[in-house]
Parts: structure tokens; C-alpha cells; sequence
């Protein structure tokens, strides 16, 4: 990101598929940029074609095509091309569950996310196996290659205590999600009090303003990579997508 954003990371999962950041001295146009950056731009492997070896499933082959579409694959950085594909096979006997754990990669570097996603219950004498080509390409072009199944954003919202309430008023709940700035700079997470003001501030007269230019991120991943390399990859994204704008207007 360019230095004169101020970026404070808030809170992070072990795993690295949830994170929330903060970031300062945007504009409402520059918050969206990353939002749909990180949704439609960053690309992701996913399978797109499959040829059935044997199929004696309850199941047609398109519906199994479309849940193995689904199926989220680790995705390394900088590692691929638009449009490179990585092969994966499956061989389930039943009886048995084939699960995206049973996929086989001919990369390495290449294979579920998650390994207990159920694709089919097998039954005696059934039996899946086939190939699939996984393509890789941007959530532009599918969902399938949405790596951030979860982003958003929201403005820093600052509370500032002005009194006391009246000892006879009802201290009726005052929800409020996401992130909150103290007067004294902290920054709290919502729910740390259950989202409910009260519970932090009880008794007080409050006034809650939106904080200019400050906004809250909210990233989840499918677990095709991490938050970190999504957020740094859709802001590469803008970066180069200002460039050749930039470099279009001044021919």
C-alpha cells in the first residue's frame, strides 16, 4: 500500500484465513477498490474440467463437476499464469465417502484446502474415479475463483462519553458491530462486549461518530491462500491497474 495509508492490523486467526485491519486516510472510493480487488481480481486454481473414468454413483457427472468446482485449493503466490492448469485424480471404492482429502495432485504445491469436504457417499459396489484439470483465473470470470469468501469494510466508529444518564432512565441496550475508537485512541472490538455499549460504558450518556477517512476490513479466505496474500495481492491489482490508466491518458 502506498506509505501515507496508516494500516493497523486489529486481530488475526492462527490459520491465516480471517483478518481484520484498519486503515486510515482513505476515501470511501479507494475502500471499495480493495473490496472488489480482493473479490474479483486476485485469481485462484479451481477445478473446471472433469473427465469420468467411472462413475456408479447416485450422482450424474455435473453434479459432481459442480461440487468439485467448489472445492477450494491452495493457490501459491506468483507461482502460476492465467490460464495454467494443474491435473488432480480422484479413485473412491465404495463403501466409503469421498472426500476432497482423496483429490491427487500432480503439483505439489497444489491440492484441498480442506481435506474433510464430502463430495459423495459411495455405496457397495460403487465406485468414483476420475481426472480434473484445475485452471486458474479470477473471481471476475467465476465464483469458484473468489479466494475471499468474506470481505467487507465499515467506518471506524468513535464513542466519546458527554455525562451521565439520569438515574431513572432505562438503560435499554445500544448495539453496535465492529470495531470502536475510545477517546483515549484504543481501539476495541465489538465483541469484547457483547456488542452492546452499555455493558462497556453503564450509566453514561454517549455519542458515537463515524471516525473520516477510517475504515474497518473484515477478510475471510477459502483457504486457497491467506488474508495477507489476498490483501497485498488486490492492492498489487489496483496498483497496476492505476499504472496502465495512467500511462493510457499520457500517450
Amino acid at each position: 500500500m502506498d506509505p501515507q495509508f496508516d494500516v493497523t492490523i486489529i486481530d488475526r486467526d492462527d490459520d491465516g484465513r480471517s483478518l481484520r485491519f484498519l486503515v486510515r486516510n482513505a476515501t470511501p472510493a479507494f475502500a471499495n477498490g480493495v473490496r472488489r480487488a480482493m473479490i474479483a481480481d486476485v485469481p485462484t486454481l479451481a477445478i473446471d474440467t472433469v473427465r469420468f473414468i467411472e462413475n456408479s454413483s447416485v450422482m450424474f457427472n455435473e453434479q459432481l463437476a459442480l461440487r468439485l468446482g467448489l472445492v477450494p485449493l491452495t493457490t501459491p503466490p506468483d507461482e502460476f499464469e492465467l490460464g495454467d492448469s494443474v491435473t488432480l485424480a480422484l479413485d473412491v471404492e465404495g463403501p466409503d465417502t469421498a472426500y476432497s482429502g482423496d483429490l491427487v495432485s500432480a503439483d505439489e504445491m497444489v491440492g484441498p484446502a480442506d481435506q474433510n469436504v464430502p463430495i459423495i457417499e459411495l455405496k457397495e459396489n460403487q465406485r468414483l474415479e476420475l481426472e480434473a484439470d484445475a485452471v486458474l483465473d479470477t473471481g471476475r470470470e467465476h465464483a469458484k475463483h473468489q479466494g475471499g469468501v468474506s470481505v467487507g469494510y465499515r467506518h471506524l466508529q468513535r464513542v466519546r462519553v458527554v455525562g451521565d444518564r439520569d438515574e431513572f432512565d432505562e438503560d435499554e441496550p445500544r448495539i453496535l458491530r465492529g470495531v470502536i475508537e475510545t477517546e483515549e485512541g484504543e481501539l476495541v472490538q465489538t465483541s469484547e462486549f457483547d456488542h452492546d455499549l452499555t455493558q462497556r460504558y453503564p450509566g453514561k450518556e454517549l455519542e458515537v461518530e463515524d471516525v473520516p477517512d477510517a475504515f474497518v476490513f473484515h477478510v475471510e479466505t477459502d483457504g486457497s491462500m491467506s488474508t495477507d496474500d489476498l490483501v497485498d495481492r488486490a492492492a498489487a491489482s489496483l496498483g497496476d491497474r492505476a499504472t496502465e490508466l495512467e500511462e493510457a491518458v499520457s500517450l
